[in-house]
């Protein structure tokens, strides 16, 4: 699934800061890949990028309108539905990652299809996918998995991707969930493939490559996740990766969601992970620990990293506040 760019930001009259989360995931790592974001009146949050009306927009060369939102329940607000036919009108295309999918609303179906422009529903795959296979894969792979969910997996992802890319490795980051992909371009949606297809879809989103080239393949859920513990597996088996970077966010209590749950130690979630990725890559291994400590101060931050870093004997940082330097170095 492809996004053409650039981009139109819409964040519409949004008011919370994370509902924006996928506007502002393009905004922090593929800025250039953004024309501006459009705001409807009263919205109260932003970007950080530079404010864009939709005539101004069509006029900077934006090609797609995204709804740049992750809200409760995934649904597109009927005050949006005005703004997203006027985007059309004025020859983009629309995109989206929410759960409802835009052709169920049908003036904006009626309007897309009568000027020939594309709705893009990015948590919604349309290619069709084999199932997994396991066959050893050229090229090499790095996979981010998680204690928990929403601990930084793509962040981190993104953050050694960058790092690799400065260094000179040959490097690509894979998408699999609609801030992802946005920021990417592509990808897929891994979390709304069919359970029996979701090791064939990232064997075919990460195939064969050059001996030198890494895919860096963003992670989803956690293994120890009540929820989300399926798709983490068949991520990780599908992937077949040779390095993991597991992630984690400081001073939470429980699994996200679910408070009868209790978070898994690093170094449980370390083993767990190493073991079923032996399924289809018996080499692998971890190369160190990325750590969300926003909650942190700076002097807290870095006691908690070095504790980590003692335990495990292997790098522990937050990718935002040090770097991924010493975990790229063990590639």
């Amino acid at each position: 699934m492809m996004v053409e760019t650039p981009y139109l930001l819409f964040i519409g009259d949004a008011k919370d800061q994370l509902s924006i989360k996928l506007a502002q995931g393009v905004a922090d790592w593929k800025p250039e890949l953004a024309v501006g974001e459009w705001r409807m009146p009263g919205c109260t949050v932003s970007t950080g990028i530079p404010e864009t009306g939709l005539l101004q927009g069509v006029e900077k060369g934006a090609k797609t309108l995204v709804l740049g939102f992750t809200n409760s329940g995934g649904v597109i607000d009927q005050q949006w539905v005005p703004d997203i036919l006027a985007a059309l009108n004025h020859g983009l295309d629309v995109a989206s990652g929410l759960h409802q999918k835009l052709d169920s609303i049908p003036i904006i179906k009626e309007t897309a299809e009568r000027l020939g422009r594309k709705l893009i529903d990015v948590r919604h795959p349309q290619q069709s996918f084999d199932t997994g296979k396991g066959i050893k894969r050229t090229g090499k792979r790095l996979l981010t998995v998680g204690t928990d969910c929403s601990v930084g997996k793509m962040y981190t992802a993104l953050a050694i991707e960058k790092c690799m890319q400065a260094q000179g490795f040959d490097v690509s980051f894979k998408a699999t969930g609609q801030c992802g992909i946005f920021i990417a371009g592509e990808g897929v949606a891994i979390d709304c493939v069919v359970a029996d297809f979701i090791s064939g879809a990232v064997e075919q989103l990460s195939p064969n490559n050059q001996d030198s080239h890494w895919d860096i393949v963003e992670g989803q859920g956690s293994l120890y996740h009540p929820s989300f513990a399926g798709v983490s597996l068949g991520l990780i088996h599908g992937a077949q990766p040779d390095v993991l970077v597991v992630c984690h966010a400081a001073e939470r209590e429980h699994m996200r969601g679910v408070p009868d749950y209790p978070l898994p130690s690093v170094r449980q979630t370390i083993d767990i992970n190493l073991q079923h990725a032996s399924l289809t890559n018996p080499n692998v291994k971890c190369a160190g620990v990325a750590i969300n400590t926003s909650m942190l101060n700076e002097t807290d931050a870095h006691a908690l990293c070095q504790k980590y870093q003692a335990e495990l004997n292997m790098p522990c940082v937050d990718p935002l506040r040090h770097g991924v330097e010493a975990i790229v170095k063990l590639l």
